[in-house]
């Protein structure tokens, strides 16, 4: 086989612009990886332990519960949209933002993952130079560098990389329950150990923002399914079945060992011989997963407004989160967490509300600017961001996504209503 040959399978059509044809969808199997891969990472291990080192481990994995449940019924609806038209998310928004409008949700979002991946970059370097005597700088580096080739490759490397990530983050994750539960331990009496306690409207909302943003892009990926029930069946192979099993790996090491951060890798980097070569793999393979999702995310969002081809904006925007990353966006964790929180959730509100209730069969004529979702956005994201400082026991999840559908609804109406009266008076 030439090496030309080879290339051209390796490097795919990504159809930045253009839906995917149903003869060019994957399997569901490919799919699913893609999607299985991504949130079972030791991110979410450590978010698990944090929960239950505030909450009790009851009360923690309830929360965990909770998310991941309202990340299925969120990401599984979004993820329908994707199946169905064979559309990125930049499309599916320019369907309901308008043809112009429609570049300032997909530009907000096609950025904010950019800084999730120089987040998750930057956790790697973190990782490694706590386990090993490595250079921070260099190690952080190299595995920018290395995330962004493979995300040059396209869906098939998100594949791949979910096919080794998640049988290696399952053997990771029992091999350090194992070591460290303390014989005869009681995990489901574990009361916490920290001094303030997370409310549960938090807590939900910090299980939800862990994958808010891609998650609303999802189409990115369901695109590929060839039906929407195989979008809905990998949606579910993340959540809550994917990130559920990490968040509780991470809860039950919380609950058996007192401070413990849930950190899979940080338990086995240091057992020697093969253990910790597997743990190297492991670390660059776990978090190399949803830095290439995130990359990818971001590349398709920006190769749809600007036209270029996702390549080209891996490259860019790789460059870009590398730079970020060795800055040290890791310490930017928690504030990332709370502006996901607050500014992604009504964008996927806004959309499912449009497409699958409102105008279910829309015209192949696309408005140039749609002003009711930008209003309904604001509505959702200002009552948010009002309940993040005002009701802080709450959800500014679920209070972005109830207040953004029903202001869409209500505005909605209210406009056709107008239109109809408007159409009246010219008559008469």
């Amino acid at each position: 086989m030439s090496s030309e040959h080879t290339k051209s399978d390796l490097m795919q059509e990504e159809y930045e612009t253009t839906p995917v044809p149903k003869n060019k969808r994957k399997s569901l199997f490919s799919v699913t990886m893609v999607w299985a891969g991504f949130p079972m990472i030791i991110t979410s291990a450590v978010t698990g332990a944090t929960l239950v080192h505030s909450m009790g481990f009851v009360q923690g994995m309830l929360a965990v519960l909770l998310g991941n449940l309202l990340l299925f019924g969120y990401v599984g609806l979004l993820s329908i949209l994707g199946a169905k038209y064979g559309m990125n998310f930049g499309m599916l928004a320019s369907r309901t933002f308008g043809r112009k409008g429609y570049m300032i949700a997909t530009g907000l979002l096609s950025t904010l993952v950019i800084g999730w991946f120089a987040v998750q970059t930057s956790l790697t370097g973190e990782s490694m130079a706590a386990a090993y005597d490595v250079n921070l700088f260099v190690v952080t580096l190299i595995a920018g560098v290395l995330f962004l080739a493979a995300t040059l490759i396209g869906i098939k490397a998100l594949t791949i990389v979910g096919a080794i990530s998640v049988p290696l983050f399952l053997l990771m994750g029992i091999y350090s329950v194992v070591d460290v539960w303390q014989s005869g331990s009681n995990i489901w009496s574990y009361q916490g150990t920290t001094e303030v306690v997370i409310p549960m409207g938090v807590a939900v909302t910090m299980v939800f923002a862990l994958f808010v943003d891609s998650g609303t892009m999802t189409a990115d990926f369901t695109r590929w399914a060839k039906n929407r029930k195989h979008a809905v069946l990998a949606t579910l192979s993340a959540f809550p079945i994917g990130n559920m099993i990490a968040m509780a790996i991470g809860g039950i090491i919380a609950a058996s060992v007192a401070g413990s951060s849930g950190d899979v890798f940080g338990i086995v980097a240091n057992k020697g011989g093969l253990l910790t070569l597997l743990a190297v793999i492991f670390l660059f393979a776990n978090l190399g997963s949803v830095c290439m999702h995130c990359l990818y995310n971001g590349a398709v969002g920006w190769s749809f407004i600007t036209g270029k081809k996702m390549r080209t904006l891996t490259l860019i925007l790789g460059l870009v989160g590398i730079v970020l990353a060795v800055a040290g966006a890791y310490n930017y964790f928690i504030n990332w967490l709370e502006l996901l929180g607050v500014i992604v959730p009504p964008i996927g509100a806004i959309l499912i509300v449009d497409q699958l209730i409102i105008r279910r069969q829309m015209s192949q004529q696309v408005e140039s600017l749609r002003y009711t979702p930008f209003i309904a956005w604001g509505v959702g994201s200002l009552t948010a961001l009002i309940a993040h400082y005002q009701f802080t026991s709450l959800s500014t999840a679920v209070v972005g996504i109830v207040f953004a559908a029903a202001s869409y609804l209500v505005v909605s109406v209210l406009f056709k209503n107008h239109k109809k009266i408007g159409e009246m008076n010219e008559a008469a």
